[in-house]
């Protein structure tokens, strides 16, 4: 939050991925088995559970639509009735074919050139892609290419709103950037850092929050529940890749 110390920003951030790390174990994401399948998950993942988006590139894989060209050339009433089980299908099918367009135009097909843009200038073009948010352009970034740029979402926010890390109402990129001013440029990092936040928020950092066994609940301020940090607003998700 404004007004505190550098350093002990980043002392506090990295106090909380050895906790976490040490209470989770390593969260080894993203789960897929291409970089292409860690983009079509980024994408299916809004407003849905993991599980639904397993579903939903397996019957991609079983049906050869796991590539951009595959992807592209497919009427968008078969990619829809494949991604069925993700939820929002039609406009799921929709955002994936713009971006095959997008990368077939602009690099064409070729995930590896596209990763090798300058970051910011490839964060960028993903933005200008019809229905990839921050959120989604920063999945791509990290897990698929391997940049070190932190991704936020909700679990994230609510983490860090309890703990008096972030103000209430804080953007998205304010929220990225306090990991990016305060810890090394280090993709690996942010990755499991991520994950981490992400699986102590399902488990303990609830809507309603499960303070006793928490692995943070050491820096929760004045040693209280976060139930009494924090305002009834605070804890709504946005979607769920990996949810509760």
């Amino acid at each position: 939050m404004e007004g505190m110390h550098p350093a002990s920003t980043r002392r506090r951030l990295l106090a909380f991925f050895r906790r976490l790390l040490r209470h989770f174990g390593p969260q080894r994401w993203w789960p897929a088995r291409t970089r292409l399948e860690v983009v079509v998950g980024a994408i299916l993942t809004q407003n849905t559970s993991w599980a639904n988006v397993t579903r939903a590139i397996r019957a991609m894989r079983a049906e050869r639509l796991l590539s951009a060209r595959s992807i592209d050339r497919t009427p968008q009433r078969t990619l829809a009735r494949a991604i069925r089980s993700s939820g929002y299908y039609n406009i799921k099918a929709t955002r994936l074919k713009q971006f095959t367009h997008f990368l077939l135009a602009r690099y064409g097909g070729s995930l590896q050139r596209m990763f090798r843009a300058d970051l910011r200038s490839l964060r960028k073009e993903l933005l200008s892609v019809s229905g990839i948010g921050e959120e989604t352009a920063d999945s791509i970034l990290l897990y698929a290419a391997d940049l070190p740029i932190f991704v936020v979402d909700a679990y994230t926010r609510r983490v860090l709103e309890r703990h008096r890390l972030i103000s209430e109402g804080s953007s998205y990129g304010e929220i990225q950037q306090l990991f990016m001013d305060h810890l090394p440029p280090d993709a690996a990092l942010f990755n499991e850092f991520h994950a981490l936040l992400v699986a102590v928020g399902k488990e303990f950092c609830r809507k309603t929050p499960r303070c006793e066994r928490c692995p943070l609940r050491y820096d929760l301020p004045d040693g209280t529940s976060a139930v009494a940090t924090i305002s009834p607003h605070v804890g709504g998700t946005r979607r769920s890749k990996k949810r509760a």
